[in-house]
């Protein structure tokens, strides 16, 4: 099983990025996604969560709702965090995850999720 996390980078505050994650080797509709982030001297949290099929979506960070966008493309095997307004302090390594799920369950506990994406890094800075 790999996960491919994409889409890190620069970029100045206010602006957007779109994060993907490419996965192979497993059943990916199978799968509840979710979208973790580590800052440096934090730890790691989870951002978004989204269902198998694509609902229901959860956003345990209050900080990132209204600004983030968890989807999904299980055609494609790929889950996405669409990131507008960026703020300095939404700097950070962020990685996607993979979690066994029934329909229409979410989870935002790091235990449940059994695959990791290597983590892609983003930079928000004028």
């Amino acid at each position: 099983v790999q996960l491919q996390a994409s889409g890190g980078g620069l970029v100045q505050p206010g602006g957007s990025l779109r994060l993907s994650c490419d996965a192979s080797g497993l059943t990916f509709s199978e799968y509840a996604m979710g979208w973790f982030r580590q800052s440096p001297g934090k730890d790691r949290i989870i951002i978004a969560t989204i269902g198998r099929t694509g609902r229901p979506t959860h956003y345990p960070d209050g900080s990132v709702k209204g600004r983030f966008t968890i989807s999904r493309d299980n055609a494609k095997n790929t889950a996405y965090l669409q990131m507008d307004n960026l703020k300095p302090e939404d700097a950070a390594v962020y990685f996607c995850a993979a979690a066994a799920a029934a329909e229409s369950v979410v989870t935002i506990r790091d235990i449940d999720y059994q695959y990791w994406g290597q983590g892609t890094l983003v930079t928000v800075s004028s």
